[in-house]
């Protein structure tokens, strides 16, 4: 395979960068699939910090790649404005951990741009990670309006369409909602999975101890149950864990539905 043609050096300008360092080691690797999910994010399936011995090792073990979308977006004075793509990038490392896979960087490329422009920028990517080696493909979106997925299952269209390679777009929640996994605008659930996952982030003081309005409007912008009483990082965890559990569960059915000589790492060797 030609240099050019390698996802490493041709990586779309679509992702915010490293969100999560740490060593590669024998410990990050083989996560206790029994243990209480924690919080560190480990780098071993992220795909930014892989080497490409581990990249290629990760596809034959699984040869499934998760893409997180968001947008940067008003949520609430108290949580970061990258929310939606760093918490569905979370929820896909928890997943990768478990599961196998890789995590491709967030991308911030959203249903607000002009999708005639950037539907086939996000073929094009899919494309890449197929020839890659990769025989599923599931997007991710942290911002939850049905035109994220759209977007994403549109561009995935012409990526699955000769069966060598099955992807879905979905919401981080879309198959674990439920009484312990839900999600809605800087409330109870985006202010948890931002508690459990990057903690620093949040500054609860920031709301005050006085009355908001929880309608999504000036001037809170928050849309759900007062994160004061009802967000906790044990709210958190357990969200991402349920949806973390669920997503995998989804990726190894679609590489099941597959034909059984197309359910393996489609590259020779990850090389210059």
């Amino acid at each position: 395979m030609q240099r050019r043609d390698f996802l490493g050096t041709n990586m779309l300008a679509l992702a915010g960068g490293a969100l999560a360092a740490g060593g590669l080691n024998a410990a990050d690797a083989q996560p206790n699939q029994n243990a209480t999910v924690q919080n560190h994010l480990s780098a071993a399936v992220q795909m930014q910090f892989m080497r490409p011995a581990q990249l290629e090792a990760a596809g034959r073990k699984f040869p499934a790649v998760y893409v997180p979308f968001g947008l940067i977006e008003w949520h609430g004075v108290h949580l970061p404005l990258g929310n939606d793509a760093i918490k569905a990038h979370g929820i896909l490392v928890k997943c990768a951990e478990k599961f196998g896979g890789v995590v491709y960087p967030p991308v911030y490329f959203h249903n607000g741009f002009r999708q005639e422009h950037l539907v086939p920028v996000l073929t094009d990517l899919f494309n890449r990670l197929k020839r890659t080696g990769y025989r599923v493909i599931i997007g991710v979106s942290g911002h939850n309006v049905q035109g994220q997925i759209d977007m994403i299952n549109k561009a995935l269209e012409p990526v699955t369409a000769d069966g060598t390679v099955a992807g879905i777009g979905l919401w981080e929640i879309t198959l674990s909602r439920g009484p312990e996994s839900g999600s809605d605008h800087a409330a109870k659930w985006e202010t948890s999975n931002m508690m459990f996952l990057y903690p620093d982030l949040v500054n609860m003081t920031e709301l005050g101890d006085g009355p908001i309005n929880l309608d999504m409007k000036p001037p809170s912008g928050i849309g759900g149950m007062d994160p004061r009483q009802h967000a906790s990082a044990d709210v958190g965890r357990r969200n991402v864990e349920l949806a973390a559990e669920a997503i995998g569960r989804k990726a190894q059915e679609l590489l099941a539905s597959l034909p059984e000589g197309q359910r393996s790492f489609n590259l020779e060797a990850v090389r210059p």
